[in-house]
């Protein structure tokens, strides 16, 4: 039987708690399309389907002019998006206290983004138990960081969700660890199989080399403001204990973006293995 969702999504005109996803069961096929996600909100209007359709024909092409898809209903839609009951950032805004004067917060938002005037603000290091007995270091985003990098997801996946090849599962809209497993299953199946290899990069949040992500970046993004724009959260460093250490290498686990090119490039682990083959044996392996 297929997972359904307990309750339906809230309309996303207003300050609302995020929607609910269901999973229905495997069909086998690891190449199927993604299902539109909730990143910014399921339902937002997209404007970005020009977009898709350049990053589908032309796996070279460089985008110059992404930002100006940051709109005020993207924005609106992130925010719905946001877990109500999510721990606040720094300057300890909740999402409540956000939505009490949403549309002009969110105006002022928008107008510091395309000004240049946004400053992102450093993460609220947290740390949560590891199954080894270390402790896992997150990064807890002030609220506005969340909305923003939220919209900016949405934007990058309309490039990147075009080049990502069917069996990659990882920090992308619509599919989960469950989806993973399922196709897994079916694979292993249905399918000859001489072995299966389960690897992890060690420390990959802690350890990425900003450097080296901003070139993955600029090989589909040329839109300087948005390259900025990211600089800007990679570089905002970490409040822990009251004082503030620099990043110079790392992000913040759990922030947004990051979890986005080929994260995810939208900016996540599959961005180290964008030049893999979506056909032949490559379709077999699952990341």
């Amino acid at each position: 039987m297929p997972v359904v969702p307990t309750k339906p999504p809230n309309n996303t005109g207003q300050p609302v708690a995020e929607a609910v996803e269901g999973r229905g069961t495997a069909k086998g096929n690891t190449d199927d399309p993604t299902r539109s996600g909730r990143s910014a909100g399921a339902g937002v209007p997209s404007g970005l389907d020009r977009v898709r359709e350049v990053a589908r024909k032309d796996k070279e092409a460089r985008f110059t002019a992404l930002l100006h898809h940051v709109t005020l209903s993207r924005l609106w839609a992130a925010y719905v998006a946001v877990n109500p009951q999510a721990a606040p950032g720094v300057d300890k805004v909740t999402w409540e206290d956000y939505g009490q004067d949403l549309r002009a917060n969110l105006e002022d938002l928008l107008q510091r983004v395309h000004s240049g005037a946004y400053r992102a603000k450093p993460t609220r290091r947290a740390y949560i138990p590891k199954p080894d007995g270390r402790m896992r270091p997150l990064g807890i985003a002030a609220l506005e960081d969340k909305i923003l990098q939220r919209a900016v997801v949405e934007v990058l996946n309309a490039i990147y969700e075009e080049d990502f090849c069917g069996f990659s599962y990882g920090f992308r809209p619509g599919r989960s660890p469950h989806d993973a497993l399922d196709a897994l299953s079916v694979a292993i199946t249905r399918k000859k199989v001489n072995w299966v290899l389960d690897a992890d990069i060690s420390d990959f949040f802690s350890r990425l080399d900003h450097v080296w992500l901003e070139k993955f970046l600029e090989h589909r993004i040329a839109d300087k403001r948005l390259l900025r724009l990211i600089q800007k959260w990679l570089s905002a460093g970490v409040i822990e204990n009251g004082d503030w250490k620099e990043t110079r290498e790392g992000s913040p686990q759990g922030g947004l973006c990051v979890a986005a090119p080929p994260c995810g490039v939208p900016l996540s682990r599959s961005a180290m293995v964008p030049s893999w083959s979506c056909s032949g044996a490559a379709s077999h392996r699952f990341t």
